[in-house]
């Protein structure tokens, strides 16, 4: 940035002001007006928090959110790290075509650029046959877990790739030097290169499950109320209140906490990264 002329530098800040703005200015005013007064509480106030914590409703839609996102994000950091191993591991030296080359990277990319919608609905239409045909996977919370695992783990994979990748090849080649089989060499070198890359994935999984309403809502059954799902059936019957607003503003603050913890192990991550050919 200190080679761009001070002109363009204002110029690009001046463009990006309004970007910030229309990103962050909605969810100022949801914040904003979860303080706004009610019926029983005149004037600006912190009631509709308390509501929140006092509604049996929101409470076990809070645990159910909890729930799912931990589980999913278990399984789906497993799953993308195996995943991830695997596209580096036998990713091509020169090309490889398209069934070597090509094809593994497409399949991890479909969930992620495939619509939230459409993915949705082909999860209902999945479950809905099984459940037909062998009575198993009734719409519930396994459901929405099986659902977000699928389109977490292809983040998970993304990330661990990226950090494998940037790792010497020679490195593998001196552990099996040194008498270490593959499972030892995952176990001993792998995972232990690869921990920030996991702990990113673990939490942006995290942040994917919470944030996630559209494909919670074709797979959710009619005891697996969570928090985005609540919200929008709340505003559905009586529109939005201090008490929506609330639990909106608490959601977007867990969200952004969680990416900023991520934003902070991948800077750590990279720290690293730089002062290990020093050490060496």
């Amino acid at each position: 940035m200190s080679n761009i002329p001070r002109g363009i530098r204002r110029g690009l800040f001046g463009l990006s002001l309004p970007v910030y703005a229309l990103l962050y200015l909605p969810l100022s005013v949801i914040a904003i007006f979860s303080f706004a007064p009610s019926l029983h509480h005149p004037g600006i106030n912190a009631a509709a928090y308390g509501a929140l914590f006092n509604d049996p409703l929101v409470l076990a839609a809070l645990r159910r959110s909890i729930t799912l996102a931990f589980g999913s994000a278990i399984l789906g950091t497993a799953l993308g790290t195996l995943m991830g191993f695997g596209l580096n591991r036998f990713r091509p030296a020169t090309g490889g075509g398209f069934w070597a080359g090509t094809l593994p990277s497409l399949i991890i990319y479909m969930p992620i650029i495939m619509p939230s919608l459409v993915f949705g609905i082909s999860e209902l239409i999945f479950f809905n046959l099984v459940h037909e045909y062998t009575g198993l996977l009734s719409a519930g919370l396994l459901t929405m877990g099986i659902a977000h695992v699928t389109f977490q783990s292809p983040y998970v994979a993304l990330v661990v790739y990226a950090r494998l990748t940037g790792l010497d090849p020679n490195l593998f080649e001196a552990s099996q030097d040194l008498y270490a089989n593959p499972l030892k060499s995952f176990l001993y070198l792998t995972i232990p290169v690869v921990r920030p890359a996991l702990i990113g994935g673990f939490l942006l999984a995290i942040t994917l499950s919470i944030d996630d309403f559209t494909i919670s809502f074709f797979t959710a059954g009619p005891g697996s109320v969570t928090l985005p799902i609540y919200i929008y059936s709340a505003i559905a019957r009586k529109g939005s209140s201090p008490e929506i607003n609330a639990l909106g503003s608490l959601m977007i603050a867990t969200v952004i906490g969680v990416a900023l913890l991520y934003y902070f192990v991948t800077r750590h991550q990279q720290q690293r990264s730089r002062q290990i050919p020093a050490v060496a």
